[in-house]
């Protein structure tokens, strides 16, 4: 009676267990799809500004996020597939590829979480010069059309304030013709309206570019490593779920055979 009495609880684990995979794997997917779509949000939305940074660490965890999203998505539908089966091959790949998934997930989360740490500090270093040495250069298309594109959308005019502008090789060349600041400096953009550099006419915001970019990056960042750390743990779950499952499938195996 004993053993009938334990034989039923073991089948009774196995079946909770398996169903519970089942809605992991759901949770999973969706994860995996946000994940995706973090990753995909962060280099798509305002990317040109991704040119005036000196470090790769934002681009890199964004990719590492989309990778990590993919795998997730086809690893949701292997999981499904091993749990039907109910084979512990399938399950011990499944498994592993959670485990897989779950590192590259934390690393995304650290590297964003140490980047935001350092954000201020290499903006404040590099954007000026960046802005200030490459803005209107032949080759530097991408970077001109990024800060373009900040200063019009972030209302702001030179990294800290209108004055770096001055000290820029685009106003000391004759290109400039007489502008003291850009005309995406401008609150109404006109030919030559950077000649100007009254509040009246351009944007005079306290802190600068600086100031507005890293805030924006600040809450990129945030969404990465809160996403990544946050699945990554959904996941770790799974793998102990996906263990257990394992356990059990392999006990029973061991019973019929004696």
């Amino acid at each position: 009676m004993t053993a009938v009495y334990k034989d039923d609880q073991e089948d009774w684990l196995t079946v909770c267990l398996k169903y519970l995979l089942f809605v992991f794997n759901f949770l999973f997917w969706v994860g995996g799809a946000a994940v995706l779509g973090v990753g995909i949000w962060t280099l798509v939305e305002k990317s040109d500004y991704l040119s005036l940074l000196a470090s790769s660490t934002f681009v890199v965890s964004a990719y590492i996020l989309i990778l990590a999203g993919g795998l997730v998505v086809v690893t949701g539908f292997l999981g499904c597939c091993a749990v039907i089966r109910e084979q512990r091959s399938c399950l011990s790949t499944y498994f592993f590829c959670l485990l897989l998934i779950f590192l590259i997930e934390l690393v995304a989360g650290v590297l964003a979480y140490v980047y935001y740490q350092r954000l201020s500090e290499e903006l404040k270093q590099n954007l000026n010069q960046t802005m200030a040495d490459n803005y209107a250069q032949p080759g530097r298309e991408a970077i001109t059309l990024a800060v373009d594109r900040l200063q019009q959308d972030f209302k702001c005019c030179g990294s800290n304030n209108s004055r770096d502008w001055t000290a820029s090789a685009y106003v000391s060349s004759e290109q400039a013709g007489g502008r003291v600041v850009p005309d995406s400096c401008c609150k109404t953009i006109t030919p030559r309206c950077g000649r100007r550099d009254h509040p009246s006419n351009i944007y005079k915001v306290e802190g600068g570019c600086i100031t507005k970019l890293e805030q924006f990056l600040a809450d990129h960042l945030l969404v990465i490593g809160s996403v990544g750390i946050g699945v990554a743990c959904l996941q770790l779950a799974g793998a102990v779920l996906t263990a257990c499952f394992i356990y059990l499938l392999y006990k029973e195996e061991e019973e019929e055979e004696d």
